[in-house]
């Protein structure tokens, strides 16, 4: 024991320890405190008091999981439903909010074209598969007054033509279809005319072609071709798409010109179809009720 006293060892123990209480000391006397028994014994106490507190707290969270696990539970399952709910809302808030906006798009257009009548805003049910053309299906028919051969639009311009109906649904042909043919004009000059017809290559980008158009045409690019109404199958003064470059065509006979569709064919949501107008082909009227009455 003597031994240990006098050791290196020892000394430096006790050095270690008095500077310990030397740190101690002045924490406790640096705010100008008096260095008690308690509060001295508090000081060193200090750090197991806290880890104990701590330990005690996280033993007494864990125990009241467990305890009350039924109830948290039942508390959770309570909270998604409210959230269910409200999302339900929230749901049904959107869907209102595009229906008003739909509504809005169709007094705009009426203003526009007063001699026009149109269908309620009908909703695109989906894309025709491997149609290269964009056709596309809608969710109104006989019984909303729709009948082949009706205009479709969107507030932007117009999109095609419907060429099926069943009770409750339409099959629509776009303007990017060679099947279809539009009579335009410019709206810029009044005085170029031509065919609005889709091909196959056009259709790849979206686009759509004007032709039988005069040489000596003055249409330029950005100009916009609209309906001419002389053909009878659509009304006039309806945007159809802008011009983006024009040229002569290989026979050498006419010029042409490629033409961006107003609307975007790729991605409608919704449309409205023109069930009557002023100047309408007599003709297409009763191959409709002929098509109605074999249906």
């Amino acid at each position: 024991m003597g031994e240990f006293l006098k050791s290196t060892r020892f000394k430096v123990l006790l050095a270690f320890l008095a500077f310990l209480v030397g740190i101690m000391i002045y924490s406790v006397t640096k705010g100008g405190y008096s260095l008690s028994g308690v509060s001295f014994i508090n000081t060193i106490t200090k750090p197991f008091r806290y880890i104990s507190n701590s330990i005690s707290m996280k033993i007494e969270k864990n125990a009241d999981s467990i305890n009350n696990a039924d109830a948290y539970y039942e508390e959770n399952q309570e909270l998604k439903k409210q959230i269910g709910e409200l999302n339900k809302k929230l749901t049904n808030y959107d869907d209102l909010v595009a229906e008003v906006e739909e509504l809005r798009k169709l007094v705009v257009i009426k203003e526009e074209h007063p001699d026009n009548i149109f269908s309620q805003p009908a909703e695109v049910m989906g894309y025709i598969a491997n149609d290269p053309f964009k056709g596309f299906t809608i969710d109104r028919g006989y019984a909303d007054d729709i009948e082949p051969y009706s205009p479709v639009i969107t507030p932007e311009g117009i999109v095609g033509i419907v060429i099926d109906v069943s009770q409750h649904s339409s099959t629509v042909r776009t303007l990017l279809s060679p099947d279809l043919s539009i009579a335009a004009i410019c709206s810029s000059t009044n005085t170029d005319f031509g065919i609005i017809e889709g091909t196959v290559i056009t259709a790849e980008n979206g686009m759509t072609k004007l032709t039988h158009l005069d040489k000596n045409h003055q249409i330029k690019k950005g100009d916009l071709m609209i309906t001419s109404g002389s053909s009878g199958l659509f009304p006039k003064d309806h945007a159809i798409g802008t011009v983006t470059k024009t040229g002569i065509e290989a026979n050498g006979l006419s010029a042409y010109a490629e033409i961006e569709p107003c609307a975007d064919i790729s991605r409608l949501r919704s449309v409205f179809v023109i069930t009557d107008f002023d100047g309408k082909n007599d003709s297409t009227k009763e191959d409709t009720d002929e098509d109605k009455d074999n249906s």
